[in-house]
């Protein structure tokens, strides 16, 4: 059975569509991430997958059954960008209270906040933290009962570069227990290597759902070849490539895909003229920009 599936989701407000006939699905173990510009929809489909609004028309299910069943909220946790505790609790305190809403164990909220890196800070009030502490809480509140569903916007907001590390460490261990996750963000260097999928929202419409790899063929985007000369040769090397020149030793070359193996038969050739060569495929920068911006064409 497919964690979430979402047929044909059209939001109007007022006659002004947020969405347009957007379908996603998400299976067991899936990481899926959710890009889009301000106002693109992410968040009117967030809503309406936790059950908070409903849609205008079209399908939701979420683990079986309609967005906000019961059935619903105890299998899917969500994380927002900005996560509110009350400030005169200790970590330890709200956690334990969000676990007696969930009907889990308070005794185990120690355990979640160790998960988290929060166990040192745990009898400390939340008014005390910063915002990457209070980031964490959020994650631990969202871990609560073993989610089946995580929905996270912007999860890594305020974290520092190892915390984002030790997140997606757990994101990955969740995953590979089977549970699926929809994950909102603007990092986009962060998602390329930790997501399966790529769902791109321009204005409302989906306009690409796909893995990274295949997303790729079809923007048929230039790769970049930065080959780096030996010492004395780059010039040599640029002209016989037809490239740039850069830092003294380094030539820029662009092709398409389809003419990457036979650039690279190209720079071979060079033999001892050459000492190392890095292909740079497009980045998920470059993906997201292609077909947002067709969209908008």
């Amino acid at each position: 059975m497919q964690t979430l599936s979402c047929s044909q989701v059209t939001k109007t407000y007022e006659g002004v569509a947020a969405l347009s006939g957007v379908s996603l699905a998400l299976n067991p173990g899936e990481r899926v991430a959710l890009l889009g510009h301000n106002g693109a929809g992410k968040s009117t489909l967030m809503k309406i997958i936790l059950g908070l609004i409903p849609a205008t028309s079209g399908d939701v299910q979420v683990l079986g059954g309609a967005p906000g069943a019961r059935a619903a909220r105890d299998g899917t946790a969500y994380l927002p960008e900005n996560a509110a505790f009350h400030p005169a609790l200790t970590g330890l305190e709200q956690l334990r209270f969000y676990m007696r809403l969930r009907g889990a164990d308070p005794k185990g909220a120690m355990a979640l906040l160790e998960r988290v890196d929060l166990a040192q800070a745990a009898t400390r009030r939340i008014g005390t933290y910063s915002k990457g502490m209070r980031q964490r809480v959020g994650l631990a509140q969202a871990l609560i009962g073993r989610p089946r569903l995580l929905v996270l916007d912007e999860p890594t907001s305020g974290l520092d570069p190892v915390s984002r590390r030790e997140f997606y460490a757990i994101l990955d261990e969740l995953a590979a227990g089977g549970a699926a996750i929809l994950l909102s963000s603007h990092v986009l260097t962060e998602v390329e290597a930790r997501t399966d999928r790529i769902v791109i929202l321009s204005r409302g419409r989906m306009v690409a759902d796909d893995t990274l790899d295949a997303l790729r063929r079809r923007a048929s985007l230039p790769i970049q070849l930065q080959v780096r000369a030996r010492p004395g040769q780059a010039d040599l090397v640029a002209r016989q490539l037809a490239g740039g020149r850069r830092n003294g030793v380094m030539v820029d070359l662009t092709c398409a895909a389809d003419d990457k193996l036979a650039r690279l038969g190209q720079i071979a050739a060079l033999d001892r003229l050459v000492e190392d060569v890095e292909v740079i495929p497009p980045s998920l920068e470059d993906i997201y920009s292609h077909f947002s911006q067709g969209a908008g064409a």
